[in-house]
């Protein structure tokens, strides 16, 4: 039981630690939100959706999905466009001196949504769930295959927990306003040539 808790924990940091479209969004919005209590949306949703596709992971649910053809071509499509549209809102952001949003604010119900579709809208992250997870839990029953889940579950909401926090602290050392604005530039960018190597997925396979 010790043994499948531990590789799940150790398994799911090793997967939600690389930079990606996910925890640039957090922490983005953890950065630039006035308060921590004000991007709670964005943790509570990016946590609850690798929740889900863990779940759908270990349960062999998402693989029986994912084997429909245009099925995964829908969400290629979806989630190349809502990261395009993201990408330029992040772009527009212009934060104050005093961090706050004047052009755009993320209220919570669009960073529900942008949360919810960089998390099920990304068929990379939902192949590498599959790939890694799904198949690491097939060593598993009962009791230690639930606690290898509930492990990397637990992870991926500390995760996101902390990522927001850092980005909190980030925020209220940055007085100027510049290193927000520069985050939003990098975080527009990477969002960017995340949604073109999924189109170019998406049309050389």
């Amino acid at each position: 039981m010790i043994e499948a808790i531990l590789h799940g924990f150790l398994l799911a940091f090793g997967l939600i630690l690389p930079l990606g479209a996910q925890n640039v969004f957090v922490f983005t919005q953890g950065a630039l939100q006035p308060t921590l209590w004000r991007a709670l949306p964005v943790v509570l949703t990016a946590a609850l959706c690798d929740t889900i596709l863990i779940l759908l992971a270990v349960l062999g649910v998402s693989l029986v999905v994912l084997s429909v053809a245009w099925l995964k071509t829908l969400l290629y499509a979806i989630g190349i466009l809502f990261l395009l549209y993201m990408g330029y809102l992040t772009w527009r952001s212009q934060p104050s001196s005093e961090n706050e949003q004047k052009a755009v604010q993320f209220s919570p119900r669009r960073q529900v949504i942008f949360a919810a579709s960089v998390s099920l809208f990304n068929p990379h992250a939902i192949l590498d769930t599959i790939g890694v997870i799904g198949t690491s839990s097939l060593s598993y029953a009962g009791a230690p295959k639930w606690g290898f889940t509930i492990a990397c579950i637990a992870v991926s909401c500390l995760w996101f927990f902390g990522l927001c926090l850092a980005g909190r602290l980030m925020g209220e050392l940055d007085r100027s306003g510049r290193f927000l604005r520069g985050l939003n530039i990098a975080s527009a960018c990477i969002m960017w040539g995340v949604a073109l190597y999924m189109a170019w997925g998406l049309f050389t396979r």
